[in-house]
């Protein structure tokens, strides 16, 4: 590598981008660095004495450009939208052909798909990339998503196979597609991420209304789940945060967080998007709406005072080993049946847009890294590895034993939720997409039947084949 010139460069130095930089720099590579407030570009570079040899501030974006080694590479770590935009019309005059400008935000891959139609006879490759793992992600090692073209993947994998995470000495990097494939898959990983929270909220919210245990007894708890088929950063993470003291109050730190929970949009074009393609992510959807609902504190509150002579049943959970139990079975379930809904979502927009989107290979980049990883991916890694014709992992046969043996417990645990009053939106919603998926006769032949009566939308008979319209009584 050059010393003289940096070998990648970072512009934008937030949280994400300035963990990037110096992840590229640890692993040997000079790093351009620029920021719109200069200072800040510097300011990493002194903070970091250990790195700063291959940390190379610049001052404008012409001297940041003109630093970097050709063909150029510049990660865009700046807020999506016109943002991304705004710096492109910039940096587009001082590049030249052959170039590549990654954009590595949290970016609507509609966006993607039209940068790549913009930049594709200029001869400068415009790269969409997902890499999702967080802050400490992208400073040790995140789980790498990409999209554009092949070829330039192909220039583009001696940098990010070094700075991704590894999982078993495996680079947790791949490319997915062309275009917009890589914010897509990034986006569809983060909805499975809002169904996966959600789920895991209301299972606390289970433990604490309607068991009654300590943050600490359900830190106990989810540290134990952690060895089981539940093992997962998410899972993990839970037990250290309810384990925590506030060092303020000595209470315990999650019973004085206010219970609203932001969202940056990700989540909301997941289902935008299982929508549009016509899946049903009915778990995602519960999990972004829940969130809403959650910002809604002041109204929530207002309620409490309308409703409070509301007095739903006693809750009816175990607070022992065999309620604990039913609660793991209930929650392991409804993550098959949530990340099922992500993959079918990923399955349409790959046969929509042309992708070929390799599913096996989404799994097994998910493994290290990002904020989904867990044990379970390994095996999705190997169903899609025994068949790459997995209609849906519902179908698949080590999953559908997981399930059917699993499903009593989801059934319980929604039941007595609502019986008690105990909200449970997504993993209610798990449990009616599983039921809905696996009923071979449902019930839309009458709604069918009312669009027909309605406005003539025609309907299929089961006896005949063909397109039949029925003329109903008039009403």
């Amino acid at each position: 590598m050059s010393s003289e010139k940096a070998d990648v460069g970072v512009l934008g130095l937030g949280t994400m981008g300035a963990m990037l930089a110096l992840n590229f720099a640890e692993k040997g590579f000079h790093v351009g660095l620029f920021n719109r407030t200069a200072e800040k570009a510097t300011r990493l570079r002194d903070d970091n004495p250990e790195l700063g040899g291959r940390l190379h501030p610049a001052r404008s974006v012409e001297a940041f450009v003109a630093a970097l080694q050709s063909p150029r590479v510049i990660v865009l770590m700046v807020n999506a939208g016109r943002a991304v935009d705004d710096q492109l019309d910039v940096l587009m005059p001082l590049l030249d052909k052959g170039d590549i400008v990654i954009d590595a935000g949290n970016t609507d891959f509609n966006d993607t798909v039209a940068r790549n139609r913009r930049w594709e006879t200029s001869g400068i490759h415009f790269v969409g990339m997902g890499v999702s793992g967080g802050e400490l992600g992208a400073r040790h090692g995140p789980s790498i998503m990409v999209g554009g073209d092949r070829e330039v993947w192909q220039r583009l994998r001696p940098l990010l196979e070094p700075i991704s995470a590894k999982y078993e000495g495996e680079p947790c990097v791949a490319w997915l597609g062309p275009d917009g494939a890589g914010h897509f898959v990034k986006t569809i990983h983060n909805g499975i991420e809002y169904a996966d929270m959600q789920m895991i909220a209301e299972i606390y919210g289970i433990m604490r209304d309607g068991m009654g245990l300590r943050p600490s007894e359900m830190a106990t708890a989810f540290a134990a789940w952690n060895t089981r088929g539940l093992s997962s950063y998410l899972i993990e993470i839970t037990s250290v945060v309810l384990a925590e003291t506030d060092p303020k109050t000595g209470a315990p730190m999650v019973d004085v967080i206010v219970d609203e929970a932001g969202q940056k949009g990700t989540g909301r074009w997941s289902v935008i998007e299982a929508q549009r393609l016509g899946v049903g992510a009915t778990t995602i959807e519960a999990a972004v709406s829940a969130r809403s609902v959650s910002s809604l504190r002041g109204e929530r509150v207002a309620s409490a005072r309308i409703y409070e002579d509301v007095r739903p049943a006693a809750a009816g959970f175990d607070r022992g080993g065999a309620g604990l139990a039913e609660l793991e079975a209930a929650l392991e379930t409804a993550k098959i049946i949530a990340y099922a809904q992500g993959y079918a979502v990923m399955a349409a927009a790959s046969k929509e847009y042309g992708w070929n989107l390799p599913l096996g290979e989404i799994a097994r980049i998910w493994r290290a890294g990002c904020i989904i990883r867990s044990v379970f991916l390994q095996d999705i890694t190997r169903a899609y590895e025994t068949s790459n014709e997995v209609v849906n992992l519902l179908q698949e046969s080590s999953f559908a034993k997981r399930v059917s043996g699993g499903q009593q417990a989801l059934r319980n645990v929604v039941a007595k939720a609502a019986l008690a009053g105990i909200p449970v939106p997504a993993l209610s919603a798990a449990l009616a997409y599983f039921d809905d998926y696996r009923r071979s006769r449902g019930t839309a032949n009458l709604i069918q039947g009312q669009r027909d009566l309605f406005g003539a939308h025609t309907f299929r008979r089961l006896d005949e084949d063909g397109i039949h319209h029925h003329q109903w009584p008039a009403v």
